[in-house]
């Protein structure tokens, strides 16, 4: 080979170096993508970067539950002596003298001031029913017979039209007479006509507590009714 072709050779040796050193780097390059995009998969799904992921924060362990200790328990001994008293209880023989009864004290209540009609044990007795079989029910016949008798509907009532029961409290005293009326009722027209008819009672034989007159409450209503 000639002087005047080496030159021409080597250009061409190094150009071809050159044009293979870029066809190889342009082979080898490699794209990334980028770290906040989303990475698609092959089934047609798609991954999100590792800082698109919500932090879900865990739940917290429960607390444990404290330890009750139990108390320690000291026994000690007993060092000190106990003089026990025994009672010598002699047996009942037939010389044993037996306590009168009456001579034990019994304690009476003192009676109450107002007992109820109810209670008490001997009730109060209307005249003309001392001989009754049963006084109480002698009593409840004779007391509507007093009220029929003298019952009287006021006028000015009438002319109001007033109509309604009147509640009567009243008490049979110690010595039989009536005492502590109280009424109530929807008009004071209608109690006193009320009041009128229970003072006007005759003296009863009063209720007996342990064969003591005491004071007897009763309680009953009067009906006012227009015709």
């Amino acid at each position: 080979m000639s002087k005047a072709a080496q030159p021409s050779s080597l250009y061409f040796v190094l150009a071809l170096t050159v044009l293979l050193g870029l066809a190889y780097m342009a082979l080898q390059w490699k794209t990334y993508p980028s770290a906040r995009a989303p990475i698609a998969l092959g089934d047609g799904t798609a991954l999100l970067p590792y800082d698109s992921v919500p932090f879900i924060k865990p739940p917290e362990p429960p607390k444990p539950k404290p330890v009750l200790t139990p108390p320690v328990l000291e026994i000690v001994e007993d060092t000190e002596e106990v003089t026990e008293t025994l009672f010598d209880v002699p047996e009942p023989g037939p010389d044993t003298a037996i306590m009168a009864v009456d001579s034990v004290a019994v304690a009476e209540e003192p009676l109450e001031d107002l007992l109820p009609l109810l209670g008490v044990e001997e009730k109060p007795v209307f005249p003309g029913c001392e001989q009754a079989t049963d006084t109480y029910a002698c009593f409840q016949e004779k007391l509507q017979q007093h009220i029929r008798k003298v019952f009287q509907y006021p006028e000015s009532a009438k002319s109001m039209g007033l109509e309604g029961r009147v509640s009567v409290q009243f008490t049979i005293q110690k010595d039989g007479q009536i005492g502590g009326i109280r009424l109530r009722g929807p008009h004071e027209v209608l109690e006193a006509e009320a009041e009128r008819i229970i003072a006007a009672l005759p003296k009863m034989i009063p209720g007996k507590q342990r064969g003591i007159p005491v004071n007897v409450a009763f309680v009953m209503p009067i009906h006012f009714v227009l015709r």
